[in-house]
């Protein structure tokens, strides 16, 4: 039901450039290993490079650099970082990882007749912060998560959906919508941005959230997930650039 608003929703969390992996990466050699990562990743996660001498008479010049730069960079990455195993599960609530895609879906049921679902997606934006500690110079960035929370209740009645962004330490609310699963209209009137709303129901509708798992605990899971998942779509993504120019 999301997901015909999802674009929408999204261009109202943040005006900042889509985060490249360029930067993620470049974050991570800057400030070392995560601390999520594990040293003893699953073979299925890591496209290992092997070196063949085949490769130098049957491929171009060309091809046989583009390849020897490709296993240099695949090996870095999983030497470097390597991912671990996903995460199935965060609390109460079930992950489903979608390979390749940059899309994270989590259910559970609150109660009887609730389901709730979180689509996340990877890293989307960014915003620059001052630098704290002792090497306070400069500037820091903050990496952002679109997610969409949509409560549904068992006897298909109207469904309650937050636009929220997931800070590294903190979740944060836009938007509050209200879907009837067969509203006809061209445009329905999708409420004021939350910031508009008065503070007793700010606060009212914060601990909703709260009370079904949806706080900044999980905003702290889903970027170390995502880190994580960053570094297996980067490798699995070198493979199959890898795989096409080999064949």
């Amino acid at each position: 039901m999301a997901r015909f608003f999802i674009q929408s929703a999204r261009k109202t969390l943040l005006s900042s450039s889509t985060v490249s992996k360029t930067l993620i990466h470049g974050l991570q050699r800057h400030h070392g290993t995560p601390s999520i990562q594990s040293r003893n990743a699953p073979s299925t996660f890591l496209f290992q490079s092997r070196y063949y001498a085949t490769d130098l008479i049957t491929k171009s010049p060309f091809e046989a650099n583009i390849l020897r730069i490709l296993r240099n960079e695949i090996d870095y990455q999983s030497e470097y970082a390597p991912p671990h195993q996903p995460a199935t599960k965060f609390n109460s609530f079930t992950v489903e990882d979608r390979a390749g895609e940059q899309w994270v879906i989590m259910n559970r049921k609150s109660g009887d007749n609730e389901d709730i679902k979180i689509e996340v997606t990877m890293f989307d934006g960014l915003v620059s912060v001052p630098k704290v500690g002792d090497d306070s110079t400069g500037e820091d960035v903050r990496l952002h998560i679109s997610v969409i929370v949509d409560i549904s209740k068992a006897d298909g009645s109207d469904s309650l959906e937050f636009v929220c962004s997931a800070w590294p330490d903190a979740l944060e609310i836009h938007k509050v919508y209200v879907f009837s699963r067969d509203n006809k209209l061209a445009r329905p009137y999708l409420g004021p941005h939350f910031r508009n709303l008065s503070g007793e129901l700010r606060k009212t509708l914060r601990e909703y959230l709260e009370a079904r798992g949806v706080n900044d605990e999980l905003s702290v899971f889903l970027h170390e997930y995502m880190m994580n998942k960053d570094r297996i779509e980067l490798i699995r993504w070198l493979g199959n650039v890898k795989s096409f120019v080999e064949k």
